[in-house]
């Protein structure tokens, strides 16, 4: 997949801005605050509906402005959206409006790396369980939509739990369980099965980035067992109390483990940061192999806080051309990212200033 252009109006700092990319490597350079992420952040949010960087879409709007709009022109289509203040979001794909923003994920596959992305390894399990829901989400997209009725129905039984001084509504509260309980096991069971699958895919990758016997592993935590049904009706006095549910597939969890170690734990900032960078290179290969496409690959600031020798392991896998299709790399420094990929054919260099 290859973006040729995209126009971005009152989008973040880029009030009036367009840009023109080549085949292979982007290098967009300049000082921090230019807008290099915001860049990035375009890009991302015409293949997901919404911000990488976790901002509202109201906060997406250029101050003062009443709405914001991004266009991208892709090899064989274009896909715009359009955010005004007080309105809803709005999406088209070559010119016509999709039936609901989920079908678009999917069409434009897409891997970005943030520098805060190692917050996956130090936060809650809602940052890691996120990850891998957009790994399945950009090619399976019954399990995205079993993902958004699970949340729906997660949001209505909890408001329910949460009414003080009314009695609960117990008919209500069986017709959600009777839904909520079926996409618990479907959803868990699907990430357990990408656990499997997607673990070679990391381990690869780490050995490619680091020259030693460090082995990364995942470890794939749930309560969605044989007996979820009898357990999560059984617990409907606990989460009356606790005015929350607190059994099922948002308690999911993913654990990041270095030679048998929590990396949370026992891992030093190079090495969270290398299991980072190779957890989301394994998920470029592995949507590559679902979808039969090359994903776009957004690495932002990708060079800091990794030592020399990382840093020329990674610049030297990006320049293979057969893995890699289209690349997006901002660093600050100019002398850098020019170094680095001085040898590559096909790099243009994007200044902003």
């Amino acid at each position: 997949m290859i973006i040729k252009s995209l126009l971005l109006t009152y989008f973040k700092n880029h009030r009036n801005a367009s840009f023109r990319f080549g085949n292979r490597i982007n290098c967009i350079f300049g000082k921090n605050g230019k807008g290099k992420t915001n860049l990035l952040d375009a890009v991302y949010y015409l293949s997901f509906t919404k911000s990488g960087v976790g901002s509202q879409d109201r906060l997406a709007v250029t101050h003062n402005a009443p709405a914001f709009t991004i266009y991208g022109k892709y090899e064989n289509h274009t896909i715009a959206v359009q955010f005004e203040r007080g309105k809803t979001k709005s999406f088209k794909i070559d010119g016509k409006e999709p039936d609901r923003l989920s079908d678009v994920i999917g069409k434009v596959p897409l891997v970005m790396v943030l520098p805060d992305d190692t917050d996956m390894i130090r936060e809650g399990s809602d940052k890691r369980r996120k990850f891998f829901d957009g790994a399945i989400s950009q090619f399976d997209q019954e399990y995205l939509q079993w993902l958004l009725n699970y949340n729906k129905l997660l949001k209505q039984r909890n408001v329910l739990l949460k009414q003080e001084g009314v009695r609960i509504n117990f008919q209500l509260l069986d017709t959600y369980d009777d839904q909520l309980i079926p996409l618990a096991e479907k959803i868990s069971g699907r990430r357990g099965e990408l656990k499997e699958i997607f673990l070679p895919f990391l381990q690869k990758n780490y050995k490619e980035l680091h020259e030693g016997k460090e082995v990364p592993e995942l470890n794939f935590k749930t309560q969605i067992t044989e007996e979820f049904e009898s357990l999560f009706k059984a617990n409907i006095q606990r989460d009356q109390v606790m005015q929350r549910t607190l059994l099922g597939s948002h308690r999911d969890d993913f654990e990041f483990l270095l030679n048998g170690k929590p990396i949370k734990r026992f891992g030093s900032q190079g090495q969270q940061k290398t299991f980072i960078v190779a957890l989301k290179l394994a998920l470029y290969d592995f949507l590559r192999e679902q979808t039969q496409k090359k994903p776009l690959l957004l690495l932002d600031d990708i060079f800091d806080k990794l030592d020399n020798s990382r840093i020329q392991l990674l610049a030297a896998l990006l320049t293979d051309r057969k893995r890699f299709g289209q690349i997006f790399v901002t660093d600050a420094r100019q002398d850098r990212c020019k170094k680095l990929l001085e040898d590559e054919e096909d790099v243009k260099f994007i200044d902003i200033t």
